[in-house]
């Protein structure tokens, strides 16, 4: 009995040291939740009148989760409605954009489970009176030394000792027309955090790296929505900026 019991702790403090971290799930082609008819793409016209309201969704990759985050919906892609990178600060400074009437984030209560397409989203714009519809979603990568980690990877972060851990997130972005899915324009961001593989001691210090980095890059998209924007009003905008 003896033997079992030291068998048993001995195992215990074994597992102890071997923590993990399952990396978050992938991204979203963005592209490919729009019509794939060459045809209708090209047939496509803009209706958003301005000053314009904007719906906003985060979409992810079919099941994604992350280390405290899980997202809503099944089909070829999934909603995060958490807000877990992006600050108020960050939608303050959206809100305040020019020819922008109010902006509005989509919440589980207007999506309906099956998510096929981008008409699910935009369907979902049209309960908020929502003219235009903006989506983004973020790729994050992690690597340790010169090995890739994929989507969903378990890590043993006891076997990382004397490694270099790079997280690298881009962030795009893409506004959609509410009422006929015209495509207004892209935009997209990156940053990338460096780090010595000490910090991957704990799953929560693995997870608030990656979690500075997609915050990192959300701050940098911003200014490129910004920019987007107002080619956005300007070229569609009767009113000038």
């Amino acid at each position: 009995m003896k033997i079992y019991k030291a068998v048993m702790l001995s195992l215990a403090i074994t597992l102890s040291g071997c923590a993990s971290y399952t990396t978050p799930g992938g991204s979203v082609q963005l592209s490919q939740l729009a019509d794939s008819d060459i045809n209708e793409l090209m047939s496509k016209k803009p209706a958003a009148t301005f000053p314009a309201n904007m719906s906003v969704a985060r979409v992810q990759a079919p099941g994604y989760q992350s280390y405290k985050v899980n997202s809503f919906g099944t089909g070829r892609y999934s909603v995060i409605t958490t807000r877990e990178v992006e600050s108020d600060d960050d939608f303050i400074r959206l809100s305040k954009l020019p020819q922008l009437a109010g902006i509005a984030p989509l919440n589980r209560i207007l999506l309906p489970v099956d998510l096929d397409s981008v008409k699910a989203l935009r369907e979902a714009s049209a309960r908020l009176k929502a003219d235009i519809l903006l989506i983004y979603t973020f790729d994050t990568t992690f690597h340790a030394g010169e090995q890739k980690f994929a989507p969903l990877n378990v890590i043993s972060l006891g076997f990382l000792k004397n490694k270099q851990v790079t997280v690298t997130t881009t962030v795009s972005a893409a506004f959609f027309d509410v009422r006929t899915e015209y495509l207004y324009g892209l935009s997209e961001a990156t940053a990338q955090e460096v780090k010595a593989a000490s910090v991957w001691s704990t799953s929560d210090a693995v997870d608030d790296l990656r979690i500075n980095t997609e915050k990192a890059a959300f701050q940098k998209l911003v200014p490129e929505i910004e920019k987007t924007w107002l080619g956005i009003v300007s070229q569609y905008s009767n009113n000038s900026i």
